[in-house]
This record gives C-alpha cells, sequence and structure tokens, in this order.
C-alpha cells in the first residue's frame, strides 16, 4: 500500500473515535481524487473489524475480509454482468445503482461473519443515483447493529444533504510539492517531475496520470489556450487529435482534472481581477461539465472541443478581442 504522508491527522481522529465510548456509524471521507481516501478506507474498516489494538497503519494491508464490503461501479446491464461471470471484460455501469446498493442491504440481515462489526464502503458516493442514495439513506437512518459505513467522495456537495448531516467528515488534505516529489521518486517516475506536480495541485493520482498518460502535450496545448485563446482554431484541433476520438473514460478524466488544475493555478497567480474572475467562471464550467460527462453519451470529438473552448475563453486576448 501506498505511505500518504496526508493521512496522519485523519488518522488520530479516526483513533480517537474508535477508542470512545461509542463509534459513530457513518463517515464520508472527503477530499479531491488521488489523494489515497480509498486505501485509507480500506485500512480503517480493517481496524474496525479485526478489533485488535495492536494493529498499526503500517502493518494492515486492504485484504480481501468478509465483513467488509465494497460498493462500487457494476456491471452496465445484464448481458455485461453475463460476460462477468464468464470471465470476460465486461462495461461497467456508469453510476452506482439502487440495486447495488440493495445487494449489500440484502447481506447486512445477517450477524457479521467473523466479529461484531462490519464495515460498508461506498466508492465514489458522489455517483449514486438517486434511488440509490435514498435507499442507502434507510440504513444510515437506522444502521443494523455493529454496521459501519464510509462513503469515499470527491465531491461532497453531490451528496444528499440528508446523508451528509448522518454522517461525521473526514477531510484528506492536498499532497506538498515535496511529498508528492518524494512519491513519485518513490514510485519510480524520473525525469523532470516539475510539469506533472504543478498540473496535480496537491494530487498524487493526478501527478502518476500526468506521467502514465503522458499528458505533457496536452498540457502545454491547455496553458497556450489560457494565455493566447485560439483565434485561428489550431489549438483545439490539436487538443481533439492529442485526446483521441476514442479516448477512455479514465483518459478523459484526467483531462479534465488537468485543466481544472491548470485554470486554478492562472487564477491563483495573476494579478488581474478581471482575468481572475474569467478563470474562475472556466474553472466552475469545466467542474460542471466533469460532473455531467460520467452520466451522458457525449461525443469525445466535441466534449473536447468544449474543454479548448471554455479555456479558450479564458484567455487575456480572449478577453480583449470581445472588449
Amino acid at each position: 500500500m501506498t505511505d500518504w504522508p496526508n493521512h496522519d491527522a485523519a488518522w488520530r481522529e479516526w483513533r480517537t473515535a474508535m477508542a470512545g465510548e461509542r463509534m459513530h456509524h457513518g463517515w464520508l471521507l472527503a477530499g479531491k481524487r488521488g489523494l489515497g481516501k480509498l486505501d485509507f478506507a480500506l485500512a480503517a474498516a480493517r481496524e474496525l473489524v479485526v478489533q485488535d489494538n495492536s494493529l498499526t497503519n503500517n502493518n494492515i494491508q486492504p485484504v480481501t475480509h468478509p465483513d467488509i464490503h465494497i460498493v462500487t461501479y457494476s456491471a452496465k446491464d445484464d448481458k455485461e454482468e453475463k460476460k462477468r461471470q464468464n470471465g470476460n471484460p465486461y462495461e461497467l455501469s456508469k453510476q452506482i445503482r439502487e440495486r447495488d446498493i440493495g445487494h449489500v442491504q440484502a447481506r447486512l440481515r445477517t450477524r457479521p461473519t467473523l466479529g461484531e462489526r462490519r464495515v460498508v464502503i461506498i466508492t465514489p458516493a458522489d455517483d449514486m443515483n438517486t434511488h440509490a442514495a435514498n435507499k442507502l439513506l434507510k440504513s444510515l437512518e437506522e444502521p443494523p447493529a455493529g454496521t459501519f459505513f464510509i462513503l469515499v467522495t470527491h465531491r461532497p456537495s453531490r451528496l444528499l444533504p440528508t446523508i451528509r448531516s448522518r454522517c461525521r467528515i473526514l477531510r484528506l488534505p492536498e499532497l506538498s510539492d515535496l511529498e508528492l516529489e518524494a512519491m513519485l521518486l518513490a514510485a519510480g517516475q524520473g525525469g523532470d517531475l516539475t510539469p506533472a506536480i504543478r498540473a496535480a495541485q496537491g494530487s498524487y493520482g493526478a501527478a502518476v496520470r500526468f506521467a502514465e498518460m503522458e499528458l505533457a502535450p496536452i498540457a502545454a496545448l491547455i496553458e497556450r489556450l489560457l494565455l493566447r485563446g485560439d483565434a485561428d482554431f489550431n489549438a483545439r484541433a490539436d487538443l481533439v487529435r492529442l485526446i483521441g476520438p476514442r479516448a477512455d473514460r479514465e483518459r478523459l478524466q484526467a483531462v479534465m482534472d488537468l485543466a481544472q488544475a491548470m485554470v486554478a493555478d492562472h487564477a491563483k497567480s495573476t494579478g488581474n481581477s478581471s482575468q481572475r474572475s474569467a478563470l474562475i467562471d472556466a474553472h466552475a464550467q469545466l467542474v460542471a461539465l466533469a460532473a455531467q460527462a460520467p452520466t451522458y453519451n457525449f461525443d469525445t470529438g466535441l466534449l473536447t472541443l468544449e474543454i479548448g473552448s471554455l479555456l479558450m475563453r479564458a484567455a487575456p486576448a480572449s478577453e480583449r478581442a470581445h472588449g
């Protein structure tokens, strides 16, 4: 398991709660993508179900445990489920659905297998559809004995207010540039790490994706769009070409994360108030677009053009052209 230097405060809070008379049954593990939230959830769940005070974060591994249940994306439909059962590649749903929550709730009707406690991890909880969220709410309102819930969330605001109100929040902070550099070096990443660290904005996962997906040319195009706009349309055409006409969901998500990070970086560094306002607006629209992308069948080329257009409109050159 990755050693996460940004988890120390969360571990202190979690273990203090465990040592208390009554452990809260619902937890929101919040923070941007790439901060090790699922690693924390798995290790924390194991500490809770094993109930051995001698265990520490350093020697717990997220191995399979019958009292740790993970709810995440399942097969898209019955056809894809048959592929899964036959051991063949299959397509995942883009949401966590009511039946996914229902499957784990059915298992909660019996006692925990090995001890007195069990943990349900939902990841990412942001992607529960409305029916799934309402179904989960019933369990949070009346949790079965010895049952605890950890909701891994990148965007807590997307959860139902009634779910948030029934959970205690643990926030994982962003990593510093020095921490990111040390983690990348420990993972065997070489070369000039500065572009990856800058683009990652405190997210180790984003930094790794930057390196593994060879996003440096895309980052250069994003920088070009933010600084000079795209009056001749060439930069946006290049962006479509680099991202690719059949980019998978993970690559598109990485590009949108990269664009958001770079826009935020420009907004923090500019001394021009009107330019900062344009960048903040572009960032908000990129966040909205990223939230919609998993649930709609976007054409990759059109989605890429929309990303490029949002970036272009935030450029100083574009502001002057429309001023």
